[in-house]
């Protein structure tokens, strides 16, 4: 524009910038008021939606306050077009942050819902946010001028030597990628190594799997070592499992008797103990004649792999107490040993009034 600055020019820039200040605060309020609700909701998703708007309705509001305040001013050309290009790149930087919150937090929220734990298979959330992030990157870049044609095959060359350089990690980055879209290990699932470690994998990140093991501690294995190795996977296909527990009685024992006594024992803690299942149909399978007793394997029923220690602590609680009261021995290991004497003659023994003999020596006569 060729025209000069009146105070009209003024007062109306004054006011677009001072709405879009007024919106932006009104739209925190709102904004605000939305996250409580939200908090109240199951879906974790609406929670991640609001809280990223926070961040862009105020920014976009506050932008376009100042594009309607630069689009009355009797700005040239140049200062106007740089203003705009300006103005647009902060409003699709902000656009660009707040879609790689929602997207992350989406991608974080479902990885919640799926493995029903706190932890989260990050390795997904970070790809995602980088990936938003680089999109909106370049946008920038082409709003302000700047071609990135160039830029892209840069890093197209640069890529091939940071590959080369990063083997390892990015060993580590695919087969955390293949693990997780395998499905065969999802965090919240308990696992255990042909190499001994085991625990509820809590997170699998870009370069290795975080395992936290009963005792609460944590374990760091990498995600070539996961994905290259025997692995016992107690959540799959289903978290419920079986236990055994071996029990033995005595000979003289009614073994029909013993069954249903044991499986009334398994019932009762199958419907009362935590983690137990109460539809789980009880099975008593005798096996073996031992040396003292007859022995056989109860199969009981368990929710997920940790209920196991607690399950068969009460069921051998209830199970001794059950067989006191009706009479049912279980008997200790005993060994039993026959000495059978041989052909050799057994020593004389001498009375105390014999008198000794001596036996003859080399050369001489007998006495």
């Amino acid at each position: 524009m060729n025209r000069d600055l009146t105070m009209h020019d003024v007062i109306v820039a004054g006011i677009a910038v001072a709405s879009g200040i007024a919106a932006a605060l009104l739209l925190h309020v709102v904004l605000k008021w939305l996250a409580v609700r939200a908090d109240r909701t199951r879906w974790s998703g609406d929670d991640v939606i609001v809280h990223a708007l926070r961040a862009l309705a105020p920014w976009a509001t506050i932008t376009g306050g100042a594009a309607v305040a630069a689009s009355v001013l009797p700005l040239n050309a140049r200062v106007g077009r740089n203003v705009t290009m300006t103005l647009t790149a902060v409003l699709i930087m902000a656009a660009t942050l707040t879609a790689a919150r929602i997207v992350a937090g989406l991608v974080q929220a479902l990885a919640q819902s799926k493995s029903g734990v706190a932890g989260s298979a990050t390795i997904f959330v970070n790809i995602t946010r980088v990936v938003v992030l680089a999109m909106g990157f370049l946008v920038v870049l082409e709003t302000l001028g700047v071609s990135i044609a160039p830029l892209l095959t840069a890093l197209g060359v640069g890529g091939l030597a940071v590959a080369l350089a990063l083997q390892d990690t990015l060993a580590n980055l695919f087969a955390g990628v293949h693990i997780l879209a395998s499905r065969t290990v999802q965090p919240g699932d308990y696992i255990r190594l042909s190499s001994g470690e085991e625990g509820y994998v809590v997170d699998i990140n870009w370069r290795n799997t975080v395992v936290r093991q009963l005792s609460n501690n944590l374990v760091i294995i990498p995600n070539t070592k996961l994905s290259g190795t025997n692995m016992t996977n107690f959540h799959r296909p289903d978290q419920q499992m079986t236990l055994n527990v071996q029990v033995g009685v005595g000979y003289d024992s009614d073994l029909d008797h013993v069954e249903r006594v044991t499986t009334e024992v398994v019932e009762s803690v199958m419907a009362d103990i935590d983690g137990g299942l109460p539809d789980h149909e009880p099975a008593v399978r005798f096996h073996t004649f031992g040396d003292s007793r007859i022995s056989f394997t109860v199969i009981l029923g368990v929710g997920e792999f940790s209920d196991q220690y607690r399950i068969k602590h009460e069921f051998i609680k209830r199970l001794h107490r059950r067989y006191r009261a009706e009479g049912i021995s279980v008997p200790a290991p005993t060994r039993t040993i026959a000495v059978k004497q041989g052909e050799l003659p057994i020593p004389h023994q001498r009375s105390a009034t014999e008198p000794p003999t001596t036996a003859p020596t080399h050369g001489s006569p007998p006495v």
